[in-house]
């Protein structure tokens, strides 16, 4: 049974909201969920897989990001198993690319409209869902990866048609988009979005423009890479002096004090930390519990420079 609203800093399962609220999709969620792509690496221990979910549960993390290429259906299937309807979790997928066991890379875009209904098709199956809360459509407009050529540059209009049709049949509930510029966010916008995933974080700030306008639009801002990864230009957060020294004064990890920083920073950035480690999981938790003051908050604002680019959290 889900909780009544008058609740809403706990999760159905009575679970103190982590990281607090925000608003998702026309849901009240906690800020901090769970990234299920490296829930890959636990294959080959389904049991541990689906623990670590339940683990997700009782921690008071009440949305899932996934997707039908992570793992090739595993972390889907892994959802599927250990979520139960009153848990009341949201799962959020995404369609655009599709495994690739062949090539090189163990993905391959699927961006043509017809492909973007089969994933969404394949989700629903994998997922056990008869309509999916909320889909992103993972564009390759900007972000580290891959880029589309050939077939696979697709309109934006031709895509966000079939995200329509696919919403207008309750086979989704909203549409977000994924790796997009600003100007093909503001070119979706009357398509009614709901979310925006980019690569963002206390050192790749470029989106700050973009932050705003979903801020200004009510649109949950979701940032992947939130401390930085092996891509060339987007440096760990966790090596970052000033992260380090914050750290050290407040007795947490580096990685937490670049979660914290997220959260602080503007009120509809919600978080999606993945890990296939118990203990990494607790942790990003507690990163929601984490208060940085006016002086810290500085000091991690001017970090190459930047002070406080645009006071998002004023």
């Amino acid at each position: 049974m889900a909780v009544p609203a008058r609740f809403p800093q706990v999760t159905a399962s009575g679970a103190p909201r982590a990281g607090g609220t925000a608003r998702f999709a026309g849901r009240t969620v906690s800020r901090i969920g769970f990234g299920a792509m490296q829930l890959e690496r636990l294959r080959t221990d389904r049991g541990a897989a689906i623990a670590m979910l339940r683990r997700c549960v009782e921690l008071g993390v009440d949305h899932i990001d996934t997707a039908q290429f992570y793992g090739h259906g595993f972390a889907n299937e892994a959802i599927r198993e250990a979520v139960r309807p009153e848990d009341d979790v949201m799962v959020v997928s995404k369609v655009g690319a599709e495994p690739d066991s062949e090539g090189p890379l163990p993905l391959r875009l699927a961006q043509r409209p017809e492909q973007l209904r089969a994933s969404v098709e394949d989700n629903l199956t994998t997922l056990g869902l008869d309509r999916i809360p909320l889909v992103n459509l993972r564009r390759t407009d900007t972000g580290p990866g891959l880029r589309a050529t050939g077939d696979q540059l697709v309109a934006l209009d031709d895509q966000l048609a079939v995200m329509t049709a696919l919403r207008d049949e309750g086979k989704i509930g909203a549409i977000g988009l994924s790796s997009v510029s600003l100007d093909v966010l503001r070119s979706a916008l009357p398509a009614g979005i709901a979310c925006v995933q980019n690569a963002y974080n206390l050192l790749a700030r470029d989106d700050e423009d973009m932050l705003r306008l979903c801020l200004d639009e009510g649109i949950a801002w979701v940032p992947y890479f939130p401390l930085g990864s092996a891509f060339d230009g987007m440096p760990k957060v966790t090596d970052e002096p000033a992260v380090i020294a914050a750290a050290r004064e407040l007795d947490v990890t580096p990685a937490q004090i670049g979660l914290a920083w997220l959260l602080h920073h503007a009120p509809n950035v919600l978080l999606i930390p993945g890990t296939a480690d118990p203990e990494h999981l607790e942790a990003n938790v507690r990163a929601g519990a984490v208060t940085l003051d006016e002086a810290t908050l500085s000091a991690l604002d001017a970090v190459r420079g930047r002070s406080g680019d645009i006071a998002l959290n004023q």
